[in-house]
């Protein structure tokens, strides 16, 4: 027994544990020496507990055979069927002899019940619950309100240097850093009435001499309140934020003015009311700012990228019109959609354009091709110009193959159906998510409908549209660890994007094929999946928390780079993360490796 205890406490969650909580844990946990090649469970068996590795290696695969992991000391493995119905979801096979631990169920459930650390480690659902959003700025935490980095210069600089700095990186204050050390701030009101209006000499004035010396902070975990209280009380409108000796960040009253005025309900507004591209451009300048906001206010990813999404939605629109004042009247009836991303409403901090135009079969090339040609470019060079960059496959109605009359898309979908080879494949993929932005949306109606029939239908179009889902693969190593690139800019990272959301989006995607559910959001794709008995409520209610978390972990990392000053982008690097959001997120990397391999086994015969 003392070696176990001795074991365990090395062992996270178990380290956290109330001492007498601890104790007794160690009394219920029943030892297995086992050699390399027993089978520990299969898939389907009732789970007698949680397992824990002290020694050897643990090899997890999915019914059809095929490797989802490899697991060595210290980790963890059960809780997944522990936490659904009891029963295994995959088996489980010792590579090398092994000492094994296990704690009965019962036991499992009553700390998951009892003990708020087990609870958050081993509980996906209580892991992933969505905190409630604050009420308002006065509860935010100052790290979601400071703009960071500050801007800086040295105790010995003159004060023309501060200016310069003040006015090139168009701030109003500058924290006065030596070497490591916090040690005063400068601001504009500072240059006005200790310089100027004294009659001092910038040139050799140094900051030092003018600036405000250990002026009041704040650390990154305060909250909105003691913001607002202090910059009242104190009648000052900048606040350094601080961590110990090293300034980490400023709060202006212009942080806390844009804070409250960014939201996608605004910009919606400044978008409907602008008369030009450059206002356009203003309001989308602002997406950054707003992830940032609504990541710090708890919401879930679903509302940030939809929030997001609607806002490139209302620029398309506001593109639209400004064509049709330029262009005059469409000489047909048509329809412009959004595909990828923003078809699935799901953009983020960074986002290209794919779009394309379904025009009525009244269409005539010679009569009615330039009008549609020029709508296309307008429309499309303006969403470069906001942001949404051109879309590095052309995929957009620039393209002369994406701009076509409503039986031409028809066949295009008969044909991808029909005879899916690779390309076929991947356009299929881009193109089943389409979504109508404006225009007459029955155009659109009527191809869906057919073609979802169509391909439901198809077993042979339906395996292959499975084989193109099972090309992304989320990034698991094989020895509890994490595929990261190996090369390149972001080496030792994982792309969040193509390894972390694809893969789901994939999944959501072929679920909905076989069902023909119409939404072409993934997430109400998953939830249709699971009300349509595609795939079971522990399956669904796995797949979904994971899918939020690898969704919100990629939003968060956005936010974060987007807080140091980033251009915000879809790199992760795993090893960065505590050991508790590492663990949870390689779960939930599992998790989908796992629904691969079952849609692969099943073959992804319609049920």
């Amino acid at each position: 027994m003392p070696k176990i205890e001795t074991f365990l406490e090395t062992v996270h969650p178990y380290d956290g544990l109330p001492k007498a909580v601890f104790a007794d844990v160690v009394t219920r946990l029943l030892r297995y020496d086992l050699p390399a090649g027993s089978t520990i469970f299969h898939a389907g068996e009732r789970l007698a507990g949680l397992y824990m590795i002290e020694k050897g290696r643990v090899e997890i695969r999915s019914p059809s055979g095929e490797v989802i992991s490899q697991l060595s000391r210290r980790d963890h493995f059960g809780e997944r069927g522990l936490s659904a119905e009891g029963n295994a979801f995959s088996d489980a096979v010792v590579l090398e002899d092994a000492v094994l631990y296990l704690l009965p169920a019962e036991n499992f459930y009553r700390l998951i019940e009892d003990e708020p650390v087990f609870a958050r480690f081993f509980s996906r659902r209580g892991t992933l619950a969505t905190p409630a959003r604050p009420a308002d700025m006065s509860t935010r935490k100052v790290a979601d309100l400071m703009s960071k980095p500050p801007v800086i210069c040295a105790p010995d600089d003159t004060v023309r240097r501060a200016a310069e700095i003040i006015r090139d990186r168009k701030v109003s204050c500058l924290g006065v850093v030596d070497g490591e050390r916090f040690v005063g701030i400068v601001t504009v009101r500072d240059l006005a009435a200790r310089v100027v209006a004294a009659g001092l000499d910038p040139e050799k004035t140094t900051a030092a001499a003018i600036m405000t010396r250990d002026p009041v902070g704040l650390s990154e975990n305060d909250l909105g309140s003691d913001v607002l209280h202090l910059m009242m009380e104190r009648g000052i409108g900048h606040l350094p934020v601080v961590d110990g000796t090293r300034l980490v960040g400023m709060i202006t009253q212009t942080d806390l003015t844009r804070f409250q005025a960014v939201t996608s309900a605004l910009l919606i507004r400044d978008i409907a009311a602008a008369k030009e591209i450059s206002a356009l451009k203003a309001a989308t300048a602002a997406i950054p700012n707003l992830l940032v906001q609504l990541i710090g206010g708890h919401n879930p990813h679903e509302v940030v990228t939809r929030l997001i999404t609607d806002i490139a939605d209302a620029v398309t629109r506001r593109l639209i019109a400004f064509a049709e004042e330029k262009l005059g009247a469409p000489p047909v009836p048509y329809l412009w959609l959004a595909c990828g991303s923003q078809g699935r409403q799901e953009q983020t901090g960074t986002s290209d354009q794919d779009n394309c135009l379904i025009l009525d079969n009244s269409y005539d090339a010679a009569l009615h091709g330039a009008w549609f040609e020029g709508l296309a470019r307008f429309v499309c060079d303006g969403l470069n110009e906001c942001g949404y960059v051109y879309c590095p496959g052309d995929m957009m109605a620039t393209n002369p193959r994406w701009r076509q009359p409503a039986s031409v898309w028809r066949q295009y979908f008969i044909d991808w159906i029909m005879k899916p080879d690779p390309t076929a494949q991947m356009l299929a993929s881009v193109m089943f998510d389409l979504r109508p932005i404006f225009g007459a949306e029955a155009l659109f109606r009527e191809v869906q409908a057919e073609t979802l029939g169509l391909a439901a239908n198809s077993p042979f179009f339906v395996a292959h549209m499975v084989g193109n889902s099972l090309k992304h693969a989320p990034p698991l190593g094989l020895l509890r660890g994490f595929a990261t690139l190996k090369s390149g800019e972001h080496r030792h990272q994982i792309d969040m994007k193509m390894n972390g959301v694809v893969p789901v989006v994939d999944l959501a995607r072929v679920y909905a094929l076989l069902k023909q559910l119409t939404p072409a959001n993934t997430r109400a794709r998953l939830l249709a999946a699971a009300e349509a008995e595609l795939i079971t409520e522990s399956e669904a209610r796995d797949l979904i928390a994971a899918y939020d978390l690898i969704a919100e972990d990629r939003l968060r990392n956005q936010a974060a780079q987007v807080k140091a000053g980033h251009r915000p982008d879809n790199y992760l690097s795993p090893y960065d993360m505590g050991e508790f959001e590492r663990s949870q997120l390689r779960d939930a990397f599992v998790v989908v490796r796992t629904m691969q391999a079952g849609l692969a086994h099943r073959g992804a015969l319609p049920i």
